[in-house]
């Protein structure tokens, strides 16, 4: 496990870095520059075919491997557009989760868990109420969604920027302050895909406190909102910002299984909280509780909330820590510019 850590850790640094494993990792970079370059060309050549969908999909992604804040960016999305009166709906690989084919995402009678469906479209299910449907296939995903819920007029896809069947209005890029690390294609650099092949109109959102790369773009800031029970957050209650400050002064576990939690942590002793952090890999189930069974009380993020029912937790007192996620306005504004391109679907009350 150390190992694998010093590997994952020496990788990163060359990511962002360059240097002599980079360099080492330069052919195998070109020849997965070479295959995508040549499945983007089949697509433009119509020997493979984009699908077509009824309503208009915008998709949420990032040129790079890792967390850069796809999930706040979907939320911040559908929180905007739900006020415009778009009845939205939103598609996802479901990373993590073990069903098959297709599914909708359900909080009924806890008919989908994480472990069935991922932890971020259950998180988004929960935190936004609108339709999620989950697959490997994202156009079946779309279509699975579309049949159950015949009124959605948008679609937004969690990911997706190199799932090229599936059509697309408009792209969101998200970037943090890594921005394109060395510049270099996987696996001598972060970047899954060659930057020359977007074609579609995309807009360009910084999940950082300045541009990180040459593309104009806006700046979205992330916050700590406060704190909330793990129950009264399965019970669907707001956190508070004065539960987050009245933890000051005690000793706190703050454990989260996110692809960079450092930046939770970091967040976290900026509120003045005394933490000893428990990192965990990205995505982690939970099938065994990782920490002590003295842990007194417990910050977690509401990634890993989703993956953990009240019930599981004995006498732990366990705190979810939620996000506030804000793109500065002229993003808004941007959007909403290229909404008048897409079909005029907007309803006249607000989306049940």
């Amino acid at each position: 496990m150390q190992e694998h850590g010093r590997l994952q850790a020496a990788l990163q640094s060359a990511w962002q870095h360059g240097g002599v494993l980079a360099q080492a990792l330069r052919p195998l970079g070109a020849l997965f520059g070479l295959i995508t370059r040549l499945r983007a060309a089949l697509y433009r050549l119509g020997w493979l075919r984009t699908a077509s969908l009824p309503v208009p999909v915008i998709v949420v992604g990032n040129w790079i491997v890792g967390g850069a804040g796809k999930t706040p960016t979907t939320l911040a999305l559908l929180q905007l557009l739900q006020g415009q009166g778009y009845r939205v709906g939103v598609i996802s690989r479901g990373y993590g989760g073990s069903a098959e084919g297709c599914s909708l995402v359900s909080l009924v009678s806890r008919a989908s868990s994480a472990a069935e469906v991922g932890d971020e479209p259950l998180l988004i299910h929960l935190r936004s109420g609108v339709p999620v449907a989950v697959g490997r296939d994202r156009v079946a995903a779309a279509q699975t969604l579309l049949a159950a819920y015949p009124l959605t007029q948008l679609l937004i896809s969690d990911d997706g920027l190199q799932h090229w069947r599936l059509p697309r209005a408009l792209s969101v890029l998200v970037f943090d302050e890594r921005g394109l690390g060395n510049g270099r294609l996987l696996p001598a650099g972060p970047l899954r895909q060659d930057r020359r092949l977007s074609g579609e109109p995309q807009l360009v959102l910084y999940n950082a406190p300045t541009a990180s790369t040459p593309l104009p773009g806006h700046l979205a800031q992330r916050r700590l909102a406060g704190a909330v029970s793990l129950a009264d957050w399965w019970a669907g209650r707001p956190a508070q910002a004065d539960a987050l400050q009245a933890l000051r002064g005690r000793p706190l576990l703050a454990a989260a299984g996110l692809a960079r939690p450092e930046r939770f942590f970091t967040m976290l002793r900026e509120q003045g909280l005394t933490i000893l952090p428990m990192p965990l890999p990205d995505h982690h189930d939970y099938a065994e509780l990782p920490w002590p069974a003295d842990t007194a009380t417990l910050l977690i993020t509401e990634k890993d909330a989703v993956k953990l029912r009240p019930e599981r937790m004995g006498r732990v007192q366990v705190w979810v820590v939620a996000l506030d996620f804000l793109p500065e306005p002229s993003f808004g504004r941007a959007l909403l510019a290229q909404l008048p391109g897409l079909p005029d679907k907007r309803t006249h009350t607000s989306p049940a």
